[in-house]
């Protein structure tokens, strides 16, 4: 439309003095994104409304990852290798490959490309880059390539915590049908009955081939959030529960009530690469109610 605001885009310090860019839609949105990890750490929906959860506890530094947010998992999903719980991307210094804003979007790409220290542990040439696009839902994209001469293989993940008033009054719908694999019970293998799954205790499955679109249903929040997934075969649902929570140095003992992670992720099968080739996922979230 003519003479319509345009979104906007601007860089500025941080916690712990990172770097972030934050990202503003006209009719109200609000994201902020570092370059610490390419974590998206802030999406506020045009009411004003924080979707996201980050740990009051979570250290803001180049040394750590951040608690809560999305963090971007790669070349590694949690443990499932010998590099490093979720591989080096979350803790790596990303740069701007690009930007742009207009009255519909605002749009930011970050950069990881392979270097010395990554090929130190992790022997391939690679270029991610991460796409935040800001309008009236917010879309991330992660899309890596093969820029070496010889194939690779990795997982990955958009480690999505979304915050809720309270995670036993939430649940995730739309599971019904889908195999998971479950951490919690020793890696065994079960199908979910139920559409919707209830928080009622340590939550971490991995949902193989799930469906492109969940819900959750924050109950005590009177909200829902819908997630849409291309390119991520798989979702992981995790709550860390009052045992684990306590064990974690970033995180309050009663924060795993206000958090829910709904991730999408390639965890069960890796993402093969032929050199050249390129493999995109992408996540769309947005508030319905």
């Amino acid at each position: 439309m003519k003479g319509a605001t345009p979104a906007s885009i601007a860089v500025e310090p941080g916690e712990g003095g990172l770097h972030r860019i934050v990202l503003t839609h006209p009719r109200g949105g609000r994201a902020e994104l570092y370059l610490h990890g390419a974590h998206l750490a802030s999406w506020r929906d045009a009411s004003g409304d924080e979707l996201l959860f980050v740990s009051g506890e979570s250290r803001f530094d180049a040394e750590a990852a951040i608690r809560g947010g999305v963090p971007v998992i790669f070349p590694q999903f949690a443990d499932q290798g010998p590099l490093p719980k979720h591989g080096f991307a979350r803790t790596a210094a990303w740069t701007v490959e690009g930007q742009s804003a207009t009255e519909e979007e605002a749009v930011v790409t970050l950069r990881l490309a392979d270097s010395e220290a990554t090929r130190a542990i992790w022997s391939h040439a690679f270029r991610a880059d991460l796409t935040v696009r800001l309008s009236d839902a917010l879309r991330m994209e992660l899309a890596v390539e093969n820029a070496g001469d010889a194939p690779m293989e990795f997982t990955c993940a958009l480690h999505s915590y979304f915050r809720v008033e309270d995670v036993r009054r939430a649940t995730v719908q739309g599971l019904a049908g889908t195999r998971y694999r479950d951490k919690v019970a020793d890696g065994a293998e079960s199908t979910q009955a139920e559409d919707a799954l209830e928080i009622a205790g340590e939550t971490d499955r991995v949902y193989m081939d799930a469906p492109p679109t969940l819900r959750i249903r924050d109950e005590a929040g009177g909200r829902t959030v819908r997630i849409e997934r291309t390119g991520f075969a798989d979702a992981v649902v995790w709550n860390p529960w009052s045992d684990l929570a306590a064990k974690l140095p970033d995180l309050a003992d009663d924060e795993y009530l206000r958090m829910l992670c709904v991730e999408s992720a390639n965890a069960a099968t890796p993402v093969r690469l032929d050199p050249g080739a390129r493999w995109v996922g992408t996540q769309t979230i947005r508030r319905e109610g």
